[in-house]
């Protein structure tokens, strides 16, 4: 990576959920800043900073990454995508986010976008995993509200009606 500025602001250029997106930062703007602050792209939560708790979880260049831990700078040319890209339009939900609905599997929601975008990715590679997989998955996030099970359950159902092609009632 060539050299930059400290001080100065850096031309960042991307994909942001399939739509191109410049804007400029400093090369110590963290990702996460970046996207919630100047991008308005709020759905992606900060939490301990530290990359351990998973809130900050998107998906760059087909690869989970924490935003909290990646640089602004460093995502020039990349394709990212943030929970706000899970759903297939703006007034409808995803499959996994139907599921979430069903089972209950969110309280606060603080840490359901980070989880949301892993599971996302996990299960489009992995369509009928099982539940020690997805334990193992979400080992990696931390929720304080819902003890898993409810968010193990909605990835397993949401994985189930992939396979299936079939759809429950949100009721």
């Amino acid at each position: 990576m060539t050299r930059l500025k400290a001080g100065a602001r850096h031309p960042v250029r991307f994909t942001l959920n399939g739509k191109a997106v410049e804007a400029e930062a400093e090369p110590r703007t963290l990702l996460s800043d970046f996207l919630r602050h100047q991008l308005g792209a709020t759905g992606t939560h900060v939490g301990c900073e530290h990359g351990v708790c998973g809130a900050c979880t998107i998906v760059v260049d087909d690869m989970l990454t924490r935003a909290c831990l990646t640089l602004a700078v460093q995502v020039d040319g990349c394709d990212i995508r943030t929970v706000e890209g899970i759903a297939p339009s703006p007034d409808q939900l995803s499959a996994l986010q139907r599921a979430f609905r069903r089972n209950h599997a969110l309280q606060c929601g603080f840490c359901t976008a980070g989880i949301l975008m892993s599971l996302d990715h996990y299960l489009s590679r992995h369509p009928a995993p099982t539940e020690e997989e997805i334990r193992v998955l979400l080992s990696g996030h931390l929720c304080r509200c819902t003890g898993y099970t409810p968010i193990i359950e909605a990835a397993l159902e949401a994985a189930r009606l992939a396979t299936s092609n079939e759809e429950t009632s949100d009721a």
